[in-house]
């Protein structure tokens, strides 16, 4: 192995063991109102989770998109978002009075995106009985991809 490929490769080594070893534990989330989100939560039923972030430009209509989500699915699933790596003060003035209808919870460290393998934002996890079925970005009309997942 060549010298100047040394970093790269341990820089590499250092991200599959970093994912390997939020993918082995129990990753748990606060919520802003103080409720809980934990893979426990999630082993049972099924979880639509909207992952987020107020700096990216196409999350700047979250509460526009993912409000119609949780009227529609909400009585077949729980509709909840999660916010990647901002802190709690950002996420709540960027969402002061546009009245989100879910739990908001903060992956501040990203462990739970890294868990669940997202890579996109706005992306759209389901999980169905602890399992996750769909991973991806958020569609601009996620009502087939969410009807094809709930099972």
């Amino acid at each position: 192995m060549k010298l100047h490929r040394l970093p790269l490769t341990l820089l590499a080594l250092a991200c599959l063991f970093a994912a390997g070893s939020a993918s082995a534990q129990d990753v748990r989330l606060a919520g802003l109102q103080g409720e809980h989100l934990a893979d426990a939560d999630m082993a049972k039923g099924t979880t639509i989770v909207i992952f987020w972030t107020s700096w990216s430009p196409h999350s700047r209509d979250i509460v526009a998109r993912v409000n119609p989500l949780a009227q529609r699915w909400g009585g077949k699933a729980r509709v909840v978002t999660v916010n990647f790596q901002e802190e709690r003060q950002a996420v709540e003035g960027f969402l002061a009075g546009k009245g989100l209808a879910v739990s908001v919870f903060l992956d501040g460290d990203g462990a739970f995106a890294r868990k669940y393998s997202m890579a996109t934002l706005p992306g759209l996890l389901i999980v169905r009985d602890g399992k996750a079925v769909y991973r991806g970005r958020l569609p601009d009309d996620p009502d087939r991809v969410i009807a094809e997942n709930l099972g």
